[in-house]
């Protein structure tokens, strides 16, 4: 199983309703958004006179660049197949993908806080909440974006952008199974976003006529991942340096040092 969805650019009318219901349902800072809707245009392209929106949100890509980037240290944890009845264990850091239905997800209880993840991701689509706080470590917050509303899917609901959408542009699935609606609208030519420097398998694709996929395709496709900056690396050696007060150890002073050098030697160049 393969989770995915579908926005149909030829139905959405930027009515921002999906990202207000987002907000509503996992209580997300006004400054802050699980998704997006961006206005495109009116632009020429060689299609013609295009205008239409970017609503964007987390890919849960088939290779996601954000969980080789998480720097928690991995712990077992299985995973339930409801439909086999199987279980599958995997080691696995604070953001996964779960092997059974795709989606990548962040242990809340468990992410370090550090923003690593959000500047491994092309597409922007996640960011650090200060209002959800790691009790075991403190600091500014910890990381967030869109679940694909799992929780809501797991009680056999739709996620909460779908069902609040008013154009119906927004359709969720499995993009597995062939007689999904969402296999039906890639069949007809839906896309994700991706680009020469960036190709991960997003799993959130776009549906549209050619001009506004055009407008799509050409303004908002990821060019590449941001390289971490000199404030985010100070930041993890700070997490660090509170994780290694709590064990008692010197273990991460070796890489808090490496780090520290990295740091200085970008600053200088």
């Amino acid at each position: 199983m393969q989770y995915g969805m579908i926005i149909d650019l030829n139905r959405c009318v930027g009515c921002h309703a999906c990202a207000i219901a987002c907000k509503a349902e996992w209580e997300v800072p006004a400054d802050k958004g699980r998704n997006w809707v961006h206005r495109l245009g009116p632009a020429k392209t060689p299609e013609g006179l295009a205008a239409t929106y970017y609503p964007g949100l987390c890919n849960h890509c088939n290779e996601p660049s954000c969980v080789p980037a998480c720097p928690a240290d991995v712990v077992e944890k299985t995973f339930h197949d409801n439909r086999t009845g199987k279980t599958q264990t995997l080691r696995v850091a604070a953001t996964y993908k779960n092997p059974v239905n795709g989606t990548v997800q962040i242990d809340r209880h468990r992410c370090l806080g550090c923003g690593a993840c959000a500047h491994a991701c092309p597409y922007g689509a996640r960011y650090i909440n200060p209002e959800i706080k790691n009790e075991d470590i403190g600091g500014e917050g910890i990381a967030d974006k869109c679940t694909y509303c799992l929780p809501r899917v797991e009680q056999g609901l739709e996620p909460a952008c779908v069902l609040t959408c008013l154009a119906n542009a927004r359709i969720f699935g499995d993009l597995d199974d062939p007689d999904s609606e969402v296999s039906r609208y890639v069949s007809k030519g839906a896309i994700g976003l991706t680009s020469a420097a960036v190709h991960i398998g997003p799993n959130s694709r776009y549906y549209g006529n050619k001009k506004d996929m055009h407008l799509l395709t050409s303004t908002s496709a990821p060019t590449g991942t941001g390289k971490p900056s000199a404030s985010l690396r100070r930041g993890f050696i700070a997490q660090l340096t509170t994780e290694m007060k709590k064990a008692g150890g010197l273990g991460f002073l070796g890489l808090a040092g490496a780090v520290i050098a990295s740091d200085s030697d970008d600053d200088n160049g």
